[in-house]
């Protein structure tokens, strides 16, 4: 009975860091859009020159070069982005796409759908938390996440109790 019992807690902790490691990454969630040839060509907010066709975005908040993964809430496509230029802070989207990623997204015929941004790990999660001095400014859900304790599996020796 003990045996079986140490097994469904483990494997519930286990569980539970899964769990905590898929949730922890997510930074936002709302409407996106995309933008291409009005402004290829002119220089970001960054001093970079926009290119349509990078998997570059825009954001109100996100520092610059920062990687997101956009995932479009209906289809779940995604692709990683990297944000180079600002939103208006007034703008009700949460990002602002080029061309290629909305094409990624294939979200071109539609111009707006639904994303989730994510950070690819716990300590990009931290470092974003850090920049805003744990005060994240709009809808950005940053938290501040301790690393989980890993648990080292050793081999079962089912003969110690039987005297092998």
């Amino acid at each position: 009975m003990r045996v079986i019992c140490s097994v469904l807690l483990i494997w519930g902790l286990s569980f539970g860091v899964m769990a905590q490691e898929v949730d922890s990454v997510r930074v936002q969630t709302g409407v996106a859009s995309f933008y291409g040839k009005r402004f290829h060509q002119r220089k970001t907010a960054n001093g970079e020159i926009f290119n349509m066709d990078s998997l570059t975005a825009a954001h109100k908040y996100l520092p610059f070069n920062t990687w997101v993964k956009v995932t479009r809430l209906d289809t779940q496509d995604s692709v990683w982005v990297r944000i180079n230029d600002r939103l208006p802070k007034t703008s009700k989207r949460i990002i602002d796409l080029s061309r290629q990623a909305a094409t990624t997204l294939n979200m071109r015929d539609d111009g707006i759908t639904k994303v989730t941004l994510k950070v690819g790990t716990i300590d990009e999660m931290n470092a974003l938390y850090s920049h805003f001095e744990g005060d994240p400014p709009g809808t950005l859900r940053l938290r501040w996440y301790e690393q989980a304790i890993r648990l080292i599996s050793k081999p079962i020796d089912w003969c110690w109790n039987l005297g092998c």
